[in-house]
């Protein structure tokens, strides 16, 4: 059967186009100073191994100071180092030394929302209603006669309503702040010119020191509907990649901010932007990367897709052809650190564990960006935590009742045979790791042949040297029912994928790399992946 084409124009063949970024969540990395939170010194110890791994880029989670309500995500100063990662100076050495290893390093920016400790959101709680103090965040009065009901009905990210009340400096209870997250997080006003020229400041702060682009927190969230309208029910929806559209996100409005982005950017040349967008709705998605927005978008669709043939490459399709349309890479994901990890959510165990491998190499043999979450590479499964440990604000504002992200957060094992495995040189963790990890560990698996790390380390050298990984396009073959396989045009690599539960043919070609053995007989057992030539 001859093959159909999907993709779009080719792109300029920038560093970022076909990169490999490794997403580092700083505090579950390495640990330098023995206090069991992962540390700026402790990324740089480790560059080695991500050199060895075979990484392009480094993308670092926020490691500004913070009061850590949301780990971070709740800045209460852009422009500095909180004590718990380093100081700026550790800053600067892992930036040069980054680079030493031929790794671009990027850095998450938050512009939706502050720290409630920022100064500027601590000058608008002392300040008067319509102030313009209080102006560069969202307060309104309430309703009711007394404005004790919140201005609307929008629920936050985390639980509970996305407003909270404030008491006024003469002690009174007064007006409402909205905050899409956390209460510690108030969102900002993207209309005030103040809130415009800090993040430009910011911008231009890291830029100098060196750093080669910024992934953008939250970025089809900036920009809020006219009048903050109350909206039913089903108008809201949560970031985990469903399909409605959430009235809270995605207006038009955010395009300005980006525009102001990519503006000061390109005054430095071979920087990117990566916007973390969930929207699903193609259209939409590619207006976030027209020629003067950001460069990438994140793609989430791999991250909720069914184990399934059919499901999955119609993620692949929608993706591609989203990007297709404003002529920008397209990137791809299995998991960060805000989504449960590839082994669980296909299964959990041996069968997850199997069914990861293999959509590993479907991803790792497309055309774009890849992002790589820390630990992914070892197959790491996220993790049942106990009550007590659980530290993620969803757990509280949902009133129990969503167990919120700490599972895909546990610190990677890096060696030895019992937890701490090699994180830490002191006592604890901050989150506890499993007893049963020690045949998961960077040393253990460096060591094995068939160990997921190697099948890593293999596929991403193949994807450096081999010609049939040129090119921005795929073609499709006739495949079984349940199985699919792709081409990359203007070479002989393929890539099939048996997500059915017999064993198949292999199409024409000499096996690189598989994802699990291929049968005696050559054929393509169920839940594996294989790349031909």
């Amino acid at each position: 059967m001859q093959p159909s084409q999907s993709g779009g124009p080719s792109t300029p063949r920038l560093w970022w186009s076909d990169a490999i970024c490794y997403q580092v969540y700083i505090r579950s990395f390495a640990d330098s100073d023995a206090d069991g939170v992962g540390d700026l010194d402790g990324v740089r110890s480790r560059l080695g191994y991500l050199e060895l791994l075979g990484v392009d880029a480094l993308w670092i989670t926020p490691c500004y100071p913070s009061p850590m309500a949301d780990h971070g995500y709740d800045v209460a100063d852009p422009r500095d180092i909180d004590p718990l990662f380093g100081d700026l100076a550790a800053f600067d050495s892992l930036v040069a030394a980054s680079h030493e290893h031929g790794i671009r390093l990027i850095i998450d920016l938050v512009p939706n929302h502050t720290s409630d400790q920022h100064e500027w959101f601590q000058t608008a709680l002392n300040s008067a209603p319509g102030s313009p103090e209080r102006d560069r965040y969202i307060f309104r009065y309430g309703q009711g006669d007394d404005g004790a009901a919140p201005p609307n009905n929008w629920p936050s990210q985390f639980g509970g309503p996305a407003w909270t009340r404030v008491t006024e400096p003469h002690g009174q209870p007064g007006q409402w702040y909205l905050h899409l997250f956390a209460p510690e997080q108030p969102d900002l006003n993207w209309s005030h010119p103040d809130v415009w020229a800090d993040l430009e400041k910011t911008l231009r702060f890291w830029l100098d020191r060196g750093v080669d682009g910024f992934r953008i927190d939250v970025a089809h969230g900036m920009a809020k509907p006219h009048g903050l309208p109350t909206a039913p029910p089903d108008a809201f929806g949560l970031l985990d990649g469903g399909s409605q559209p959430d009235v809270r996100f995605d207006h038009d409005g955010v395009h300005e901010v980006h525009r102001m982005l990519r503006s000061v950017i390109n005054e430095y040349p071979d920087r990117v932007l990566v916007g973390e967008i969930w929207v699903s709705d193609d259209d939409r998605f590619s207006r976030y990367l027209r020629s003067d927005e950001l460069h990438l978008g994140f793609n989430f669709r791999l991250t909720t897709a069914k184990f399934e043939a059919d499901e999955i490459r119609a993620s692949i399709e929608h993706s591609l052809e989203a990007v297709s349309r404003v002529g920008a890479p397209p990137t791809w994901t299995l998991s960060n650190h805000d989504v449960a990890r590839p082994v669980t959510r296909l299964g959990g165990g041996e069968l997850g564990l199997r069914r990861a491998r293999a959509l590993a190499l479907v991803e790792l043999g497309l055309p774009g960006t890849i992002f790589v979450y820390n630990g992914e590479e070892l197959g790491l499964p996220s993790v049942d935590l106990p009550d007590e440990a659980l530290q993620d604000p969803v757990w509280e504002r949902s009133g129990h009742t969503r167990r919120g992200r700490d599972a895909h957060r546990v610190p990677v094992p890096w060696e030895g045979s019992a937890p701490d495995y090699g994180f830490t040189d002191g006592n604890t963790t901050w989150l506890p790791m499993p007893d049963t990890w020690q045949g998961l560990t960077v040393e253990a698996q460096l060591e094995d042949a068939r160990s997921t790390l190697s099948l890593y380390r293999h596929a991403l050298e193949i994807r450096r040297g081999h010609p049939g990984f040129a090119g921005d396009e795929l073609e499709w073959y006739g495949a079984p029912d349940g199985c699919f396989a792709y081409r990359r045009p203007g070479s002989t690599l393929v890539c099939a994928l048996n997500t059915s539960s017999v064993t198949v043919p292999l199409p024409p070609g000499d096996p690189l790399i598989a994802s699990a053995p291929l049968a005696e007989d050559g054929q393509l057992p169920p839940d594996t992946a294989v790349w031909l030539a």
